[in-house]
C-alpha cells in the first residue's frame, strides 16, 4: 500500500500574523489531524507570501476521509480563517516510489 500526501498550496489573508496562523496550525494538528486514522505527518512550508502544507497519509483512503475531520472543529475553523481561499489548491498524489 502506498502512502498518500496532501498537497495544499495557498495564501495567508492580507494582515493576518504569520506567528498567530503557525500557532493556529499546530492546534489545528494536535486536536484534528494528528487524531484521523492514518495521519502520518504535517509539514507547513512557505516561499514569500505562498504557503505550502504537506499532510502524509498511510493511504489514499485515510486522505479522502481527513479532508472533513475538521468540520464543525473550534481549532480547524481558526486555522482555516487565516486562509485566503481564493488561493487554495488541494492536491492528492500517490507515493509511487521512496528512494
Amino acid at each position: 500500500m502506498s502512502h498518500a500526501i496532501w498537497f495544499i498550496s495557498y495564501k495567508l489573508k492580507a494582515g493576518k500574523s504569520e506567528e498567530e496562523f503557525l500557532l493556529a496550525s499546530k492546534k489545528c494538528n494536535d486536536e484534528v489531524l494528528s487524531k484521523q486514522k492514518g495521519y502520518i505527518s504535517w509539514e507547513v512550508l512557505r516561499d514569500g507570501d505562498m504557503w505550502v502544507d504537506l499532510v502524509k497519509w498511510e493511504s489514499a483512503e485515510d486522505a479522502k476521509n481527513g479532508e472533513t475531520a475538521g468540520a464543525g472543529n473550534p481549532a480547524a475553523r481558526d486555522f482555516y480563517s487565516f486562509i485566503n481561499m481564493k488561493t487554495c489548491k488541494l492536491q492528492l498524489y500517490i507515493v509511487e516510489k521512496s528512494h
